[in-house]
């Protein structure tokens, strides 16, 4: 899998404080695109950090809009998606070469300080339902072929979150290969939504994602957060909260 054969499509909103770990974390050859809806120093730092290959889209939508706008924006044959507040192992971009013959792969995190526990206990999660064939995908750390993204119609826009989950859901049941990469990994430095609660946190997370997993998840409660961003501490404006499109 070469290099510049992977675009990173990242979603930011005021992320001045995060992205320039993540930047740093990138090898050059990746074309980098990032779907912006800030209003601090995010697009100077992404400028002055990286200006090549590099591509900045201004877009006011919600986070799976701003992952479709992304995607449809690049032009290589595989799509990485990832966050902006985490930032790649050393030797993330090396161990891709192993899972060529995936159509999705997806990776999981891991934190340096803070919540080892919690996300140990993800990664474990992760593996547990890999082998139930079950996908848990995760927004920050997900490598897709482009053609299957387009195949399968793209993000499902009515979602404001566990858009992640349902791509992988939707990828394994169209009949595509899906991979759990368990040497893919991503560190996390932005513990904001779990210091609010992990255990809201996890059931927030089992219960929407067991629903799309069903197909028991109506359209009418899809636009919905559940208090996933709206719960967001007003004085932090680094936090997205989005209206769904």
């Amino acid at each position: 899998m070469k290099l510049n054969e992977i675009t990173i499509i990242v979603p930011t909103k005021n992320e001045a404080r995060n992205i320039p770990l993540l930047l740093g974390s990138l090898p050059p050859e990746c074309p980098l695109i990032v779907v912006d809806n800030s209003a601090d120093e995010t697009r100077e730092i992404i400028h002055a950090q990286r200006p090549d290959n590099t591509r900045i889209i201004i877009h006011p939508g919600n986070i799976p809009a701003a992952r479709q706008a992304g995607a449809e924006a690049a032009r290589t044959a595989w799509l990485l998606f990832t966050d902006a507040d985490v930032h790649f192992a050393s030797d993330y971009f090396g161990n891709l070469n192993h899972y060529e013959t995936c159509d999705l792969i997806y990776g999981t995190k891991a934190s340096q300080g803070q919540f080892d526990r919690y996300y140990l206990n993800f990664k474990k999660g992760q593996k547990f339902f890999s082998l139930l064939d079950i996908p848990t995908v995760s927004g920050s750390n997900f490598i897709i072929r482009r053609n299957v993204l387009e195949a399968i119609g793209g993000f499902d826009l009515l979602l404001s979150v566990n858009e992640d989950s349902e791509i992988g859901f939707r990828v394994q049941k169209s009949g595509y290969e899906v991979c759990f990469a368990e040497n893919l990994v991503v560190f996390e430095h932005d513990h904001r939504r779990l210091q609010r609660g992990r255990l809201r946190k996890t059931l927030h997370s089992l219960l929407r994602c067991s629903l799309l997993y069903l197909g028991l998840f109506p359209s009418t409660l899809r636009k919905g957060d559940w208090g996933y961003w709206s719960k967001s501490d007003e004085s932090n404006k680094s936090v997205w909260k989005f209206t769904a499109q």
